[in-house]
């Protein structure tokens, strides 16, 4: 399983540009393509994801994580260029017409190794990515409890790592169980997670990749 993030906030590959906001692609053996999030600005999505070698047409499904501009923004850009893909959306995102659109109310098993929280709070839904050493969520900002989001994530397995947006989290005890820490976009305290993990965190920024 690889996981490609194409926007945040700074820049981990110095050809790629940095902007507010938060997008990546998964990408794996027997699973679909899927974007994550769309970034803020569609210029900036398809011009790193053209420098990333990704092709917008080859990807196979969307998944918007809640309605915030800074990871939809992108959306109708990336969607001019990709006429096929099906996208998931929580209850609490309107907007899109004449496409294939999933509304994910509850945890909902996706595919084989990929599932939806559902959305949590009433305004956000995150990614679990099933792989060899347990799951990895992905979230856009997690604005619901990151002690929710765990624990809707454990019905499907064991939680490997988590990769996105953390926002203001401050309970950082929940992460001393993870292996993998990539806090991204909005996060506030990365010092401080990486001051007491530092054996698990890993820098983001647009143009990471991990594999697992």
């Amino acid at each position: 399983m690889k996981i490609t993030i194409i926007y945040d906030n700074t820049a981990f590959r110095n050809d790629l540009q940095a902007d507010w906001g938060f997008s990546a692609l998964v990408e794996g053996e027997n699973v679909p393509a899927i974007l994550f999030d769309a970034g803020g600005n569609g210029k900036i999505l398809l011009g790193n994801m053209e420098k990333l070698g990704i092709d917008p047409s080859s990807i196979d499904e969307v998944f918007i994580s809640h309605s915030h501009f800074d990871h939809i923004g992108g959306l109708s850009d990336f969607l001019n260029t990709n006429k096929k893909a099906k996208i998931y959306v929580p209850p609490s995102f309107r907007g899109l017409k004449g496409r294939e659109v999933i509304v994910i109310t509850q945890p909902t098993k996706i595919h084989e190794n990929i599932f939806s929280t559902g959305e949590l709070e009433g305004i956000e839904q995150s990614l679990g990515v099933k792989t060899d050493k347990g799951i990895v969520i992905i979230t856009g900002c997690s604005h619901p409890h990151m002690g929710t989001i765990l624990n809707t994530a454990r019905q499907f397995g064991k939680i490997f790592g988590i990769i996105g947006g953390l926002h203001g989290f401050r309970d950082i005890a929940l992460f001393r169980d993870l292996e993998l820490l990539c806090p991204v976009h909005c996060t506030q305290h990365k010092a401080e997670l990486k001051r007491l993990y530092p054996e698990k965190y890993s820098e983001g920024g647009a143009g990471k990749v991990i594999e697992m």
